[in-house]
């Protein structure tokens, strides 16, 4: 969805370019339509590679409160464990899982918890220079909007894009890729910690097809990035995982979601001690 909206951004930014250029000289020469071709696939690559590539955990947590499935009390990595976290490894990746509890907490109108894990990220956000992105005025939006579950999803999702796009920037692609699977793998336990009252739900399954069609698409991205050593370990500690979807299809059985249930809460608890 996102991709698709950069392709539509990037085609009116060229018909309008286009349009201008027209007016001066309707006869464009081949040369100067493929350069046009290739500036397009430039500045489409450009914006592409700076938006958050996959549905954001506040998309995947609205989801499943569209299904009505009550919030789980205990269930999100608790706030206070922020400050254990040391490594770059360590405080990118749950960066991205607080991501996923704070998008928990947030949906479910749990205020004084969205105060404690925005504390949160900003402790690990800190060390990544992120800190003004999880600032005071991303809560009063937040706090603003309570009562409206689909603007908060915006809100987030753009938080999401603008911490992923300075990232990028900033040459911390490696580091944007730890976050996002973190993010992932926090927005698929949350998903699976409601299984045993949600699997029968119409839709439910649809959720866990859709997060595997997102982890594909996470391994994607991370390839090129397979010479650096923190993605290397990101990708070896979502093996178990990969392990479990590869022998699914687009239908689940209920051993198929306990499996897949078993491998997501091995690697959580890992990356989350």
């Amino acid at each position: 969805m996102k991709k698709s909206f950069t392709k539509i951004m990037v085609a009116v930014m060229i018909i309008t370019a286009a349009g201008a250029y027209s007016c001066k000289n309707r006869g464009e020469s081949k040369k100067q339509a493929e350069s046009s071709m290739l500036e397009k696939e430039v500045l489409e690559n450009k914006l592409e590679e700076n938006v958050y590539p996959l549905p954001t955990s506040a998309e995947v947590i609205k989801q499943l409160s569209d299904l009505d499935l009550g919030y789980i009390v205990g269930v999100t990595n608790p706030s206070f464990n922020a400050k254990k976290y040391v490594t770059s490894y360590s405080r990118s990746v749950n960066l991205g899982i607080y991501g996923g509890d704070l998008s928990y907490v947030t949906v479910y109108n749990l205020q004084q918890d969205v105060i404690n894990y925005l504390d949160a990220m900003r402790t690990l956000a800190n060390d990544l220079n992120l800190a003004k992105i999880y600032d005071e005025t991303l809560y009063e939006k937040i706090r603003n909007n309570f009562d409206n579950r689909d603007t908060l999803v915006v809100i987030l999702t753009e938080a999401f894009d603008r911490t992923y796009a300075h990232m990028v920037d900033a040459g911390q692609a490696n580091i944007a890729m730890l976050m996002i699977g973190g993010a992932w793998l926090e927005g698929m336990y949350l998903t699976l910690a409601v299984s045993e009252s949600g699997a029968h739900l119409t839709g439910f399954e649809q959720v866990l097809i859709d997060q595997k069609k997102s982890f594909d698409i996470f391994m994607e991205i991370a390839q090129p990035h397979a010479d650096d050593a923190l993605v290397v370990k990101m990708m070896q500690d979502l093996q178990p995982i990969k392990d479990i979807y590869s022998t699914l299809t687009t239908s689940l059985t209920m051993q198929n979601i306990q499996d897949l249930k078993m491998a997501v809460d091995k690697v959580r608890s890992e990356l989350v001690k």
